[in-house]
C-alpha cells in the first residue's frame, strides 16, 4: 500500500472516533437525571399503583423484611415488581404477605434474602410500566 492511502485511512478512522465521541457526549447530556429517593413513609404513585414503604428491618436469618402499603388498582401479584439492590446485587422478592391488590391501599410485607450480600447498602425499586420509584433503606 502507498503511504498516502494509509494516511487517508488513518484520518478517516480518527474522524469516525471523534464522531462517535460526539454522539456519546450528546447522549450523556440529554439523559434524564436520577430521581430523588422517596422518603420512608411517604406515599407515591408508580404507574397506576399507590405505594409507600413504612419500615424495613433485617432479620437474624438473613432476610430483609420491608413493610409496605400498596393499592390503587387490581393486580394479582402486586409485589412482583419490587427489586432490591444489596451491595451491588439485584435481588428479587423472596416471599410476600401481599394479597392481590385492590383499589384500597393495604399493608403487607415483602421479604428479600440478603444473607449473601456484603455491606449494608440497600436500595429498593418498584417499577410499573415506564414509572419507577426508589427508596434508600441503608
Amino acid at each position: 500500500m502507498k503511504t498516502r492511502t494509509l494516511l487517508t485511512l488513518a484520518l478517516a478512522c480518527g474522524l469516525a472516533i471523534m464522531l462517535a465521541g460526539a454522539v456519546f457526549l450528546f447522549q450523556l447530556t440529554t439523559q434524564d437525571e436520577l430521581a430523588e429517593p422517596v422518603p420512608i413513609g411517604e406515599q407515591v404513585r408508580v404507574g397506576d399503583m399507590m405505594v409507600s414503604v413504612t419500615a424495613a428491618s433485617e432479620q437474624g436469618d438473613g432476610r430483609l423484611a420491608i413493610t409496605i402499603e400498596i393499592g390503587g388498582t387490581v393486580d394479582e401479584q402486586p409485589a412482583d415488581e419490587f427489586r432490591l439492590i444489596a451491595s451491588g446485587r439485584a435481588l428479587s422478592v423472596l416471599d410476600t404477605t401481599c394479597p392481590p391488590a385492590e383499589s384500597d391501599v393495604q399493608a403487607c410485607i415483602v421479604s428479600f434474602d440478603v444473607s449473601e450480600a456484603d455491606g449494608v447498602s440497600r436500595v429498593l425499586f418498584y417499577e410499573r410500566g415506564e414509572d419507577r420509584a426508589r427508596w434508600v433503606l441503608g
